[in-house]
């Protein structure tokens, strides 16, 4: 098996021979095997080395989920490159901020994309229906050091320009080591992949089966009866979403009851599940370990909470995870105990470097922390609560605290109370200023099936907090917009929805 493996590549390599005909990818139309995406990835390799791309190089590999776009980043490793996973669904203007901030040698790709392309943009190799265009010989693995870097993960950028989060070897083997470890995989594995690559934690669900010789089955419909179905037709053993992806497989599961005999596991990052999807998950997955965690991807990912605290702890993000050391600090710095929130800060093996060149702000997010004796520290920006029992809880985000009528609080605890009216889809609550209150809440929803907005009102008012109660509702029309891991939006939601006419709030 490959528990030595060392580089990115290695996770591939490491399979071979013994692993040659076991499938490492299905896809709708076939199956690839180890082998097949071994030569698939030593072709890319060819190319690449014949066109003097070399270790250190970065390599933008643009393409939408497929068995072609695993053997890309894989070729790229083999001769030490660092590979840039930008999604298929990004726009050619962020490609291209991409291609020029990476400094990138060669984009891999397919005709639609490369048809956006620059005329003055690197060397482009040409995925079609027939596969690569001009691939060639493989060269040798090139010796690449595990701290040498590995990718260069760009965030969504929703408002500004994209970051490249810096991730080396051995932060994405340390990744794949230690969720392996605490989720129990094994190589009889079999993981719906719905997530992108460019997204860690859909990384981590290749690297994860990779590293032990297990199988990814790719879903490139994120639709909730297309999820389910595909578990079935391969006996898939695990299932990672996000939020906004559970409610809907929930919700379908909730109206359409379906078994799931080979379903061991269901995993969820990238933000906090409504309670109400919460409550319904033990019921359509009768038996199914149930994983809550949280990742940052410039920590690469962070807490667990085990399946056996669910029912106790519904809603917790846990403890840190093997490899990692995760604290909260008091506004003052020092660090917080039981009962006491903060911001979570993360220190460890799984810590990027940063961010690619842009020091200052590597420098504002990571820092020495003196509460740790000047241990470099990732600080998340998230506030989060410590139970008596020492398991985290999210609060939110620092950034996005509403402040109302002398009041600090959270988007999510206004979402909450929206979602757990059964009235509404999706919901995002922010803050808008206000002379009188400080910040007025606004709160945009989709609607659901016998949805008033007198009857959330009415809710709202039988179960919360007289402060959170929206001055504001936008019913938003249509599925809410998502960023490319997934995630609601949040930003173009609320900059869409709120008043440009200096319309008076309605207080309630």
């Amino acid at each position: 098996m490959t528990p030595l493996a060392m580089t990115l590549h290695d996770l591939l390599a490491d399979n071979l021979p013994a692993r040659a005909d076991a499938p490492a990818i299905i896809e709708p139309d076939r199956t690839v095997t180890y082998a097949a995406l071994m030569a698939e990835a030593a072709g890319v390799a060819g190319w690449l080395a014949a066109r003097g791309v070399a270790r250190g190089d970065r390599v933008i590999v643009h393409l939408r989920k497929s068995a072609s776009e695993v053997a890309a980043m894989m070729g790229a490793a083999r001769i030490g490159a660092v590979v840039v996973n930008v999604n298929a669904q990004w726009t050619a203007d962020q490609l291209g901020y991409v291609i020029a901030d990476s400094q990138a040698a060669a984009v891999l790709t397919g005709p639609a994309q490369a048809a956006r392309l620059d005329p003055g943009a690197p060397p482009v190799l040409l995925r079609g229906p027939q596969g690569w265009a001009d691939a060639g010989p493989p060269p040798p693995p090139a010796p690449v050091l595990d701290s040498d870097l590995a990718m260069i993960l760009y965030t969504s950028g929703s408002t500004g320009r994209p970051k490249g989060v810096m991730l080396t070897h051995h932060n994405v083997l340390t990744g794949a080591r230690a969720v392996s470890r605490y989720l129990g995989l094994s190589p009889d594995d079999r993981l719906v992949s719905v997530l992108p690559y460019s997204f860690d934690y859909g990384l981590n669900q290749l690297t994860t089966m990779l590293l032990l010789g297990g199988t990814v089955i790719h879903q490139p419909v994120p639709m909730a009866a297309e999820i389910v179905a595909t578990v079935n037709r391969h006996g898939a053993t695990g299932l990672a979403c996000v939020p906004p992806l559970w409610g809907q497989v929930v919700r379908h599961l909730a109206d359409n009851p379906t078994p799931m005999p080979t379903l061991r596991r269901v995993t969820n990052t990238g933000g906090k599940i409504p309670d109400p999807i919460l409550a319904l998950m033990p019921q359509v997955f009768p038996g199914v370990a149930i994983h809550l965690m949280y990742g940052l991807t410039e920590a690469f990912r962070s807490t667990h909470l085990p399946p056996a605290l669910f029912a106790a702890k519904r809603g917790a993000i846990g403890r840190a995870i093997p490899g990692a050391d995760i604290r909260v600090l008091r506004p003052d710095g020092t660090l917080a105990g039981p009962g006491e929130e903060g911001e979570l800060i993360h220190a460890g093996p799984l810590v990027s470097p940063g961010y690619w060149r842009s020091p200052e702000q590597t420098a504002e997010k990571f820092r020495p922390c003196p509460a740790l004796g000047g241990v470099r520290v990732v600080h998340s920006g998230d506030t989060v609560r410590m139970d008596a029992d020492g398991d985290l809880w999210f609060v939110g985000r620092r950034d996005a605290m509403i402040k109302t009528m002398g009041f600090r609080l959270s988007p999510e605890e206004v979402e909450e109370h929206a979602y757990a009216s059964g009235l509404v889809a999706d919901a995002v609550a922010w803050g808008v200023d206000d002379d009188a209150l400080g910040q007025a809440v606004h709160l945009a929803v989709s609607p659901r099936d016998g949805y008033s907005e007198a009857a959330l009102v009415a809710h709202f008012r039988a179960h919360a907090a007289h402060y959170m109660i929206p001055r504001r509702i936008h019913a938003w029309d249509g599925p809410m917009p998502r960023i490319s891991s997934g995630k609601l939006d949040r930003k173009s939601v609320a900059a869409a929805s709120t008043p440009k006419d200096g319309a008076p709030d309605d207080p309630r």
